[in-house]
């Protein structure tokens, strides 16, 4: 244990050498300290990875899992599965994936940019609704200049949406091969991504994994700008707040990423939270000084007692929260990972689209994978433990179930071992049978 300040009068907060300095305080308090590890178990636990998942899932579940997290985000390569079924397989296990897109289409999700294209909760429509309000903000995923220069055709576009209904860039015939003799890009896409990206539409469905459009006003009828919008600072202000409250336990600085955030004030909201004991200090073993949101502070006492366990043993997703800060995941988990797939062959270290392990509140080490549909195989191509990772046997049966799981929810019937360490290939040998099982519906 350690003794800092109590924040009562708080005029200013800075974070350097990771210690907090305070200009008043006027009382001493003890500052918890924890291990490594316990603070892993409470970021993992605030991310829904802490335990295994329940066996029924339906809608609810879906949206509380999302909700959760504060974000889904969306990513359209199908070497497995899709990143957003996958991240929510990670948490929920054998799940329907249909379930995903009944949520976005009974409106309880919704679509747009936060940390990139991402499904949200309904109700944080509020916090992005802003970056629709000035789209000219949004950097590459919106044209200005395309607007203006197209603007009779989108009007056109909007008008046709309201008579007809919703639309995906599919309904549109492609335009003849150009000079180069690569198809041209259809306007019409342009346009309902502009218009996406500028809140005049939103995103109602999926079909085949293409957007489907409508009318803003359509998709929201209940919302009124007037009266229900946020000022971009008080929306940052809640953004942060679901950053903190997903992560569980961190440090200031990977808050912003969250959402993407750029030049928020970060020191006012550490400053209030602090003084109305929203956040707690804590001392971390290795890390130094971190914050604990008030919505793990029953977290953290177990952590204390040393109550709080990891027993989750799942493959995770590029794209899964816990990663996608490639920084924050290396310091808090020791894991250097990088997404391979936009690298040339010839540069990759570990494969096209290589998967982390989790294994009781560890990264343990990453898979190369491809599923073959056809086949109905998954190919472990290689398998990477990390570097000081004692492969034990409580690893290889953890890792084996969840491997197993995760080609079961893919309805594969094996798995093929094409390369792995020794001690793997020992136990495992080239692969396994995938035995049906009648609870979940996937064989």
């Amino acid at each position: 244990m350690i003794l800092l300040p109590r924040l009562y009068s708080i005029h200013w907060l800075s974070w350097s050498g990771n210690v907090y300095a305070t200009q008043d305080s006027v009382q001493q308090v003890t500052i918890p300290a924890i291990s490594l590890q316990a603070a892993r178990n409470i970021h993992l636990a605030a991310q829904g990875l802490l335990y295994k998942p329940r066996l029924q899932v339906g809608l609810q579940a879906i949206n509380d899992t999302i909700s959760r997290m504060s974000l889904l985000q969306i990513d359209t390569i199908n070497i497995v599965a899709r990143s957003p079924y996958l991240v929510l397989f990670s948490r929920l296990g054998c799940y329907l994936p249909e379930l995903l897109n009944q949520a976005l289409e009974k409106g309880f999700l919704i679509e747009y940019w936060a940390h990139e294209a991402c499904f949200l909760p309904r109700q944080d429509f509020k916090l992005i609704r802003h970056r629709m309000l000035n789209p000219e903000n949004m950097g590459w995923k919106y044209s200005p200049e395309w607007m203006q220069q197209h603007a009779a055709d989108i009007e056109q576009l909007l008008k046709h949406i309201e008579q007809h209904g919703a639309v995906r860039s599919a309904d549109f015939s492609a335009q003849s091969k150009g000079l180069s003799g690569w198809w041209s890009w259809k306007p019409q896409k342009k346009h309902l991504e502009g218009l996406f990206t500028a809140g005049k539409l939103m995103v109602i469905e999926r079909r085949n994994f293409q957007r489907v459009y409508d009318l803003t006003e359509r998709v929201m009828p209940e919302w009124d700008d007037a009266l229900h919008g946020l000022e971009q600072a008080s929306a940052e202000q809640l953004m942060l707040d679901n950053s903190a409250r997903s992560l569980g336990i961190f440090r200031p600085e990977w808050l912003a990423d969250y959402y993407r955030l750029k030049n928020v004030p970060l020191k006012s909201w550490l400053t209030t939270e602090l003084g109305a004991d929203r956040l707690r200090q804590v001392e971390v073993d290795t890390l130094g000084s971190m914050l604990v949101h008030h919505s793990a502070y029953s977290l953290l006492d177990k952590a204390q007692r040393g109550q709080l366990k990891a027993t989750h043993s799942t493959v995770l997703s590029p794209f899964d929260p816990v990663v996608w800060d490639r920084r924050r995941a290396e310091v808090l988990f020791n894991f250097s990972y990088r997404l391979e797939c936009y690298t040339p062959a010839e540069k990759r270290k570990y494969g096209y689209f290589v998967l982390p392990l989790l294994h009781k509140g560890q990264l343990v080490g990453r898979i190369d994978a491809k599923m073959h549909r056809k086949q109905g195989e998954l190919e472990i191509i290689n398998l990477y433990p990390e570097e000081g990772i004692k492969i034990t046997a409580g690893i290889l049966v953890g890792l084996k179930a969840a491997l197993t799981e995760f080609a079961q929810w893919q309805s594969a019937s094996s798995i093929r071992l094409s390369g792995a360490p020794d001690a793997f290939r020992d136990i495992w040998g080239q692969g396994w049978e995938i035995i049906p099982d009648s609870d979940t519906g996937h064989t």
